[in-house]
């Protein structure tokens, strides 16, 4: 197939998936969607897209970021946006070096998504902030780090940092981007 608008979403809430899914095709895309590592491995022996969106964190704890390793390591060129409800800085870096174009807070639609994939080259004159770093957002920095560095482990995240499980999965929940 051909990989010009062939896209792959890697996404493990089916009804989101499928909204997604239908967005694109209305824009000419033909759609392919996985919700986990072996759906995408079996997908790849197949078919070779061009595009790829990724949630950074999958059903089970598991991390997307090792679809975007492996689809970058599949096909190099290959566009992929991640997208995430859990953003932090070090994800964002780590998804970059594994391969994505970009990484896109949820919510975030189509329109978002499509200029994602045709901004790729950087941009040295983007504004910089005069705002300094609150703790608040330093802290929540070091809980995502610690949640990369665990695999999305809440147990051992929490362990980690030094904190009961139920605070660290209550200060998630307060977190959240919807």
């Amino acid at each position: 197939m051909q990989a010009e608008r062939l896209l792959l979403i890697v996404e493990d809430d089916a009804a989101f998936a499928r909204t997604l899914s239908r967005s694109f095709e209305r824009r000419g895309y033909t759609v392919l969607l996985a919700a986990n590592p072996e759906d995408v491995a079996a997908l790849l022996l197949l078919h070779k897209p061009g595009y790829a969106v990724v949630d950074l964190k999958l059903e089970g704890n598991t991390s997307g970021l090792t679809c975007v390793k492996m689809l970058h390591q599949h096909d190099a060129a290959m566009l992929i946006v991640v997208l995430t409800g859990f953003a932090s800085i070090a994800t964002a870096v780590e998804a970059v070096k594994l391969g994505a174009c970009q990484y896109l807070a949820k919510p975030s639609n189509t329109d978002d998504i499509e200029a994602a994939f045709g901004h790729v080259a950087g941009n040295a004159d983007v504004e910089l902030s005069n705002r300094s770093t609150s703790i608040k957002t330093l802290e929540w920095e070091r809980i995502h780090e610690m949640l990369v560095e665990t695999d999305f482990n809440i147990s051992e995240t929490a362990r980690r940092l030094g904190m009961h499980r139920r605070t660290l999965a209550r200060k998630l929940e307060k977190q959240r981007i919807k």
